[in-house]
């Protein structure tokens, strides 16, 4: 499966070259914006999807690794499916299978993805950006955060194990790999994006590959299949959360970003949703930034969208209440289990016995505020009781 699926880099083929962002910009500056025309190479995924459905036909479904190899397999398919469709409608509807719709409820049958993104616009909105921290109003260059983010991976890991380069040729201001993390060469950053790169980007998902290449015999709980994005980035939410990380402004952006993949679904365009991001305070290479990531892949005209970032906020509840259950039921080890591979949530429970009988190693490496585990509990026995406490009830609320 590892063979199989390693041509298929879904971030990598649908995303946008930095040519684009640099030519809409210049035009916008002239006054003569239109949304981007994207030509994506032709992709041919048979013999892979061929591959993948001879792992699926030869796996057990009836064992935890069986049905782990076939759900992956047939996610890696939907993924091949989406990227031979890329600059297409059909693209879009095949993301919205991998990674849902902003219209999916939250865990127990709650409010929407979309309701929750609102919930935190309109917090974002209510709050003055005076209240934000003066670090976050410094801004950090590209060079300096590279040799910031180094140094702490450094002391981390005890020697050099994962590498951080700059980029000029990247949209996005980051990404990260199991041994290298690549920053926008140019890009401004601040104080709470170092924190959020550490921790989301290196402790999280660099870490999890890392501890997934270490598995003798699962060595494909290294990849970054579709199936487990949301426990990924939820996972990687929670740690900004959990570390002081994250403030309102990200939680903004997070929800932006879902708002604007149902603005697209129902129709707008990139002008429009472009114009969207710059309303709510983006400027014009942020916006431009965060619209491409509504519509790579798919037609810039509307009525479809990528429609990956609405995982962020639906993982984050769904990690979230499952680190509340592993403590309720005495099963926190599952949440460090979490980081042996990237995985599901609901993979890590079937994975118990493997865990037990040492077919999977534990992880490796551990991030502080999860190795901690005293600080996780007590963290998380508030939660459970705060959740107890209506608000609506409380005088003066």
């Amino acid at each position: 499966m590892v063979k199989a699926a390693r041509g298929i880099r879904v971030l990598t083929l649908a995303s946008w070259p930095a040519s684009v962002e640099r030519g809409f910009l210049a035009d916008l500056a002239h006054g003569d914006a239109r949304p981007p025309r994207v030509d994506y190479p032709r992709h041919d995924f048979t013999d892979a999807r061929r591959e993948l459905q001879a792992v699926a036909d030869a796996a057990d479904p009836a064992h935890p690794l069986g049905r782990y190899l076939v759900e992956s397999a047939r996610q890696w398919d939907v993924a091949a499916r989406m990227l031979e469709a890329l600059g297409t409608a059909t693209a879009g509807a095949l993301s919205v299978s991998l990674y849902g719709h902003p219209g999916d409820p939250l865990p127990g049958g709650g409010p929407t993805t979309r309701d929750a993104a609102r919930h935190f616009i309109d917090i974002a909105g209510e709050l003055d950006r005076e209240l934000l921290a003066p670090e976050e109003q410094v801004a950090i260059s590209a060079t300096a955060l590279q040799l910031q983010l180094q140094n702490a991976l450094d002391d981390f890991f005890g020697e050099r194990v994962i590498v951080v380069e700059l980029d000029p040729d990247m949209i996005a201001k980051a990404a990260a790999g199991a041994y290298r993390i690549r920053l926008r060469s140019g890009a401004s950053y601040s104080d709470y994006d170092r924190q959020q790169l550490l921790h989301h980007e290196a402790l999280v998902h660099s870490l999890t590959a890392l501890n997934g290449r270490g598995q003798v015999l699962l060595p494909s709980l290294a990849l970054s299949s579709p199936r487990i994005t949301s426990t990924q980035e939820g996972l990687a939410v929670l740690a900004e959360q959990i570390t002081g990380s994250i403030d309102i402004e990200r939680m903004k952006r997070i929800s932006l970003r879902t708002e604007a993949i149902a603005m697209a679904m129902e129709g707008a365009d990139f002008l429009q949703v472009f114009g969207y991001f710059q309303g709510a305070g983006q400027d014009a290479a942020e916006s431009f930034s965060s619209t491409q990531r509504v519509f790579r892949g798919v037609p810039t005209t509307g009525g479809a969208a990528f429609a990956k970032d609405t995982v962020y906020l639906r993982g984050l509840v769904e990690v979230h209440t499952f680190f509340r259950h592993a403590l309720r039921d005495g099963r926190l080890r599952q949440c460090r289990r979490l980081f042996a591979g990237k995985m599901t949530l609901d993979d890590v429970q079937a994975f118990d016995p493997l865990f037990d009988a040492g077919v999977l190693q534990p992880p490796r490496w551990l991030p502080d505020w999860v190795a901690r585990a005293n600080g996780l509990a007590g963290l998380l026995a508030f939660s459970l009781f705060a959740n107890r406490i209506r608000l609506d009830r409380l005088s003066g609320a």
